[in-house]
């Protein structure tokens, strides 16, 4: 069943946000990278944090952990440049960081509407994501590395890596286990990292078969090649006959304000994987 990308074009401008918008058009429509920019841009803080609900899950204006992990993971997934966009994060978040190197939250996100699951939290307190991107960006400083590695070894290990049994979570060790070098025990953390994609990836439900297409994300990357041979095709085609009516896919909670990154990012796996 062959696509509809002119009901998923549509989708994505009537639904999505100005950022879903100018991404789409960036990806899928030789747009400008730098208007891309400028909007990304308008939910940068003069702290040189993000927030204003870059991520959908939390709306606060104020700067917090969560919207940098988001935009990061975005850029990181397309290949977006960063050009200006980062300047000034790495130290934003030292600035967030308590002792052991996890981070604060700003108390005022619990002002403004958030999902319930970052409720007693106020948003994201891990690290290693966020800091591994920033190493990919080249915008990480020493110190901020050297924190982030720290709080890894005292809250990751072998055995928790694989005890995860989410998808769409291992984000946090494929992150961070990839992006840096010189660690204790580093080869096993990448092992186990490896193993638990695969595990997680065999076991996931149809719903929640796009998100492999984040650790996979083209046919000669490290996760699409430790998969069993056909598993990636079988995915491919799942998701060619689950478009909706409208146009979109549906994110793995079936929550609307998901669905255009959830469509996008359906779109930009199928064309790496020559399905589009």
């Amino acid at each position: 069943m062959p696509v509809d990308f002119a009901k998923a074009r549509e989708f994505v401008y009537r639904s999505g946000a100005l950022f879903e918008r100018a991404l789409f058009a960036w990806l899928f429509e030789d747009a400008s990278l730098d208007r891309l920019h400028q909007i990304i841009l308008c939910y940068k803080n003069p702290d040189d944090g993000f927030g204003h609900a870059l991520e959908h899950d939390i709306k606060a204006p104020q700067s917090n952990p969560l919207a940098l992990e988001y935009l990061l993971g975005v850029m990181k997934h397309t290949g977006m440049p960063a050009g200006a966009v980062l300047d000034g994060a790495a130290d934003w978040v030292e600035s967030q960081m308590n002792a052991d190197g996890s981070l604060r939250n700003p108390p005022e996100t619990r002002d403004y509407p958030l999902e319930w699951w970052w409720r007693e939290s106020g948003g994201q307190t891990m690290p290693d994501s966020i800091v591994a991107n920033l190493i990919r960006f080249d915008c990480a400083t020493p110190s901020l590395v050297a924190k982030t590695k720290r709080w890894a070894l005292a809250n990751h290990s072998p055995e928790s890596i694989m005890a995860n049994e989410w998808l769409f979570m291992a984000y946090h060790a494929v992150d961070f286990f990839f992006a840096v070098d010189a660690l204790p025990g580093l080869d096993r953390l990448r092992q186990a990292t490896i193993d638990n994609v695969v595990a997680c990836a065999l076991a996931a439900p149809d719903n929640q078969v796009s998100s492999l297409f984040a650790f996979a994300a083209t046919p000669d990357s490290l996760f699409a090649q430790a998969l069993p041979e056909g598993f990636i095709d079988r995915c491919l085609d799942l998701l060619l006959t689950s478009q909706q009516e409208q146009g979109h896919w549906r994110d793995q909670h079936d929550l609307p304000q998901w669905f255009p990154i959830t469509t996008i990012n359906v779109l930009l796996a199928l064309r790496r994987f020559g399905r589009l």
